[in-house]
């Protein structure tokens, strides 16, 4: 698919496991980018268990016109798959479209909000605190 204008893309990165419940949370948080942000093309791609892959999504990018593609990890940390494998991954669709500009964001678990946002769910997941007796009159 062709496009007159260059589109921008990104390309959302999870693990991937082989219960595909586990998918349903990075499924919603590309549909909400899609609300917030209807002009970019958005696609969620997987290391391993799940598709599509990074280098499917990466090309659905490409062919849809988009000059630049970011690619984020959502990862909470940035080990070995963020560190190592995604570079690579990365360089590889970069060769396979080199019309498109791929670009690797940070672990999105490293940003402030994102960490504010689990402290928040997590003080929300205490139980509530008991309710003091009135005094007696």
């Amino acid at each position: 698919m062709s496009h007159t204008s260059a589109r921008e893309g990104l390309l959302l990165f999870a693990h991937g496991a082989r219960d595909p419940n586990w998918a349903r949370p990075f499924e919603a948080v590309r549909a909400r980018l899609c609300e917030l942000a209807p002009g970019i093309e958005v696609r969620l791609a997987f290391l391993e268990l799940m598709a599509p892959d990074l280098a499917t999504a990466g090309a659905e990018l490409a062919a849809a016109g988009c000059a630049t593609v970011t690619i984020v990890p959502l990862f909470l940390g940035a080990g070995g798959h963020v560190r190592k494998d995604l570079p690579a991954l990365a360089q590889a669709l970069a060769r396979a479209h080199p019309a498109t500009r791929f670009r690797l964001a940070p672990a999105l678990g490293e940003h402030p909000l994102v960490i504010d946002a689990l402290a928040a769910a997590a003080a929300l997941s205490r139980p509530p605190a008991p309710t003091p007796a009135p005094p007696y009159q």
